[in-house]
């Protein structure tokens, strides 16, 4: 028996990420250089020592399943539970899609039976922050809540991306609205979610078919007087779920030398799968300043703000600047970009020029959409 087991949704196909998305799921995306977004939360699990794991895939899963592995990275290779994908199959001659994250849940439900745990943790798996879980069990079990929902505040324009909350003097949830047009409160879910086992398995196998956490679930046990407990989280979170939001949380990485602490091997570190690449080099053409690069670039022109992933090479008398450059980029001589996702693998050829106002996403496919050879 555990008292807590975790799920991981990794499904979507991450659609207003456009081509980063193309070919992998959301949470395999880079991020900071050496990470992936999944890092964050299997380092915040592996710190609240919460041992069992089911990676709920769907979409292009391959290479964020060689990327995980057994787990060991991150200290989740473990005998009586660690991490288990937990893949759609076959029932009934028809392959078993997910039709919402409740319904994706509920497809393995043989998974949460078998452990007899307590308590399921509903996690993304492409959030970036740090919390210990444990905390938010506590809160629940003095609070003796059926559900918790781990929520924040936020002052920005995307309020209406996520589902907001409305709680009373002692936290409890009394109105969720998902995605609102005209939002009454700045309080919202991050789409974390625990269950006590008994309630969730009650809401998913109702005589309602109850599809989506958000849409569908959370209202309903509203609806029923079911008491939800709102954790309210006061650390840095996003949801890096547009580019802009992405491109955002990159630049906060860079502007903030404390930024999740991810200079510090101290204070919950986050964990990542080390690739074995030779260092980054800076050769005698070279400048690099308030930015951060990984390992196996080279560095031959000017990197200005950026955030620059592995095996990057950057040539002479090119300039990157308030960048997020993928892994295995080129960017060619004289090239010239600012304010831009460069996507992996892109080609950036010699003299290119992309100045733009606000964050684009370029792609092999784009790059005579958002930029131009100069001479």
């Amino acid at each position: 028996m555990k008292k807590i087991i975790s799920m991981i949704l990794v499904g979507g196909k991450g659609t207003r990420l456009g081509d980063m998305t193309k070919y992998k799921a959301k949470p395999a995306i880079s991020f900071g250089g050496k990470y992936r977004l999944i890092d964050f939360t299997l380092s915040n699990l592996s710190h609240s020592n919460i041992d069992v794991c089911g990676i709920v895939t769907q979409y292009e899963p391959m290479e964020l399943m060689n990327y995980i592995g057994n787990g060991a990275s991150w200290d989740l290779d473990y005998t009586d539970g660690g991490i288990q994908f937990l893949t759609p199959y076959l029932k009934k001659e028809d392959i078993e899609w997910q039709k919402g994250t409740g319904h994706a849940v509920k497809q393995f439900f043989d998974f949460i039976e078998n452990y007899q745990s307590d308590y399921v943790l509903i996690l993304p798996g492409d959030h970036i922050y740090k919390m210990d879980y444990n905390k938010m069990i506590q809160a629940m079990e003095e609070a003796d809540s059926d559900i918790t929902i781990a929520s924040t505040r936020i002052d920005h324009e995307d309020i209406h991306r996520f589902g907001v909350i409305e709680v009373d003097k002692a936290n409890y949830i009394t109105k969720f609205m998902e995605k609102p047009d005209n939002p009454s409160s700045n309080l919202v879910s991050m789409g974390i979610y625990i269950f006590k086992k008994d309630i969730l398995k009650t809401l998913l196998f109702s005589d309602t078919e109850l599809l989506d956490f958000g849409s569908d679930i959370i209202p309903e046990a509203i609806n029923r007087n079911i008491k939800i407990l709102s954790y309210e989280f006061k650390g840095y979170w996003r949801d890096v779920g547009t580019i802009q939001s992405l491109y955002d949380a990159h630049m906060d990485m860079i502007d903030q030398s404390s930024f999740l602490g991810l200079n510090s091997s101290k204070n919950l570190p986050i964990f990542s799968r080390s690739l074995n690449l030779v260092p980054h080099i800076i050769l005698y053409a070279g400048l690099v300043s308030n930015s951060v690069i990984a390992d196996g670039c080279k560095i031959n022109g000017r990197v200005l703000h950026s955030s620059v992933a592995y095996q990057v090479d950057v040539r002479m008398n090119s300039l990157i600047k308030d960048c997020v450059v993928f892994s295995k980029v080129v960017i060619g001589e004289n090239a010239h970009v600012e304010k831009a996702i460069i996507n992996e693998g892109v080609k950036i050829p010699k003299n290119y020029m992309s100045i733009n106002n606000n964050c684009v996403l370029i792609t092999s496919e784009n790059l005579y959409e958002v930029g131009e050879i100069h001479e």
